[in-house]
């Protein structure tokens, strides 16, 4: 089949006519010309309908890389890759046929005979992948689930090529989806829409979801929290099983998430988690009276101790960081076989790159640990810019949640948030006051 579209004659008709609720997005995209949109919209309002529907029309405006992230890969694929719509749907199949010229299920991708390509992307697993990449425009589903990185990678790239981005998701908690928030409804470049289900209704006029049906869940064993949250659009909880949501809302309360700058005359610790995969993530503190100061944060993968290195030598060339101690968890000790099958631990490799780590006891239980976060973060100021992304680990590190139920498992979920709060959990297992007598100047990497 040819792929000039022109000789063929093929006429664009794209199904799925929006409704009225959503057409304000609609409008600001295709005749206003923004390029962001935050849309904080109920449980079961379209929300990624709309947005892929408006993603199609702009492929065939303009040739590029579209992609559709979602919090994980198996989310994306079974929510929008094999998903179907209420009316029996497959979203995939909002595409015109004649328009594919290939579809990779591994991949998740389908490639139009314009030149343009959409993919769904799992974020868990893309972070170094993205920075390679060139989109010119970015579906984010469920943000306020998702590593708030891949937004901090992707945005230099959109910026630079004129690409756009969309935020659809139902609130989490006073977390980034509520900063995003925040920041949308008072910006004139960013479309912004909270709709309830009070705002939402079918071409017939009936709503969305009723109250009957909202009935139907507290009756089933909802909570108002919960309902309030889904269905309301509420920022006011917290983030369901998250283990330190109402610690971190108090700290913002407090004005204890503010700017946090470095002391030149305290000993900066850092408080590390190895991760897996060579995934690491740093807090650095300073102990000024009772009073842990939260002054900085790094994490990254897929690099060895000369990067993390580097990193701390940077930091004390430009900042001005004089080390106390580097703390580790208590693995760091275990010896690995190197290139050469010399035996050599992490502790070591570290040590020769100017780290002198400290290695901590084995923490029996996980609950100790969570329960001395909970009690460490009342003593902590965080520096909101620095420490942004350890922040954002802090407020959604959280338990599997059964929304019927309404009780967590025991086990945290493993995913972006839990490098960031293991290394806090570091600290607040094992800190030590601060160093006393002469200062020590970190050794070159």
């Amino acid at each position: 089949m040819s792929t000039d579209l022109e000789e063929e004659k093929i006429v664009i008709n794209l199904e799925g006519e929006p409704r009225d609720y959503q057409l304000p997005l609609v409008w600001d995209f295709q005749e206003e010309g923004l390029l962001r949109a935050c849309c904080v919209w109920h449980r079961r309002s379209g929300k990624d309908t709309t947005a892929l529907n408006l993603c199609i029309e702009k492929m065939f405006e303009r040739k590029g890389g579209y992609y559709h992230f979602f919090p994980v890969g198996s989310q994306g694929r079974k929510a929008m890759w094999e998903g179907i719509n209420r009316d029996g749907k497959r979203y995939m199949d909002y595409f015109p046929s004649k328009m594919i010229r290939r579809k990779n299920d591994q991949e998740m991708r389908i490639e139009l005979h314009s030149g343009s390509y959409y993919q769904i992307v799992g974020v868990d697993r893309a972070l170094d992948w993205i920075v390679g990449t060139n989109p010119v425009g970015c579906i984010f589903s469920e943000w306020a689930l998702m590593n708030p990185a891949a937004w901090d990678l992707i945005r230099p790239i959109l910026r630079e090529n004129g690409g756009w981005a969309i935020f659809i998701y139902t609130a989490r908690g006073e977390n980034h989806g509520f900063d995003l928030a925040e920041m949308a409804k008072k910006n004139p470049n960013w479309h912004f829409s909270l709709l309830t289900v009070d705002d939402t209704k079918r071409p017939d006029g009936t709503p969305v979801i009723s109250e009957k049906d909202i009935q139907e869940e507290r009756d089933e064993g909802m909570s108002d929290e919960m309902i309030e949250q889904e269905y309301y659009c509420s920022f006011e909880g917290s983030v369901p099983g998250a283990y330190f949501g109402k610690e971190m809302k108090r700290a913002k309360a407090l004005k204890r998430i503010t700017s946090v700058p470095y002391e030149p005359a305290v000993l900066v610790d850092t408080w590390w988690d190895l991760g897996v995969d060579d995934s690491m993530s740093i807090w650095f503190t300073q102990s000024v009276g009772s009073s842990i100061r939260c002054i900085d944060y790094y994490e990254n993968s897929g690099f060895g101790f000369g990067h993390y290195a580097k990193e701390l030598k940077d930091r004390a060339d430009k900042e001005g960081y004089i080390y106390g101690t580097h703390n580790a968890p208590h693995d760091i000790t275990v010896r690995e076989l190197g290139a050469t099958e010399v035996a050599q631990s992490r502790q070591e490799t570290a040590r020769s790159l100017g780290i002198d780590f400290i290695a901590g006891k084995r923490v029996q239980k996980k609950e100790d640990a969570i329960e001395a976060v909970r009690q460490t973060i009342s003593k902590c100021w965080f520096d909101d810019a620095k420490c942004k992304q350890g922040i954002a680990c802090l407020r959604n590190y959280k338990s599997e949640y059964d929304d019927k139920k309404r009780v967590k498992k025991k086990v945290p979920v493993h995913d972006w948030a839990s490098h960031g709060s293991d290394s806090f959990m570091e600290m607040a297992m094992h800190y030590r006051p601060p160093l006393s007598g002469k200062r020590q100047e970190y050794a070159e990497a």
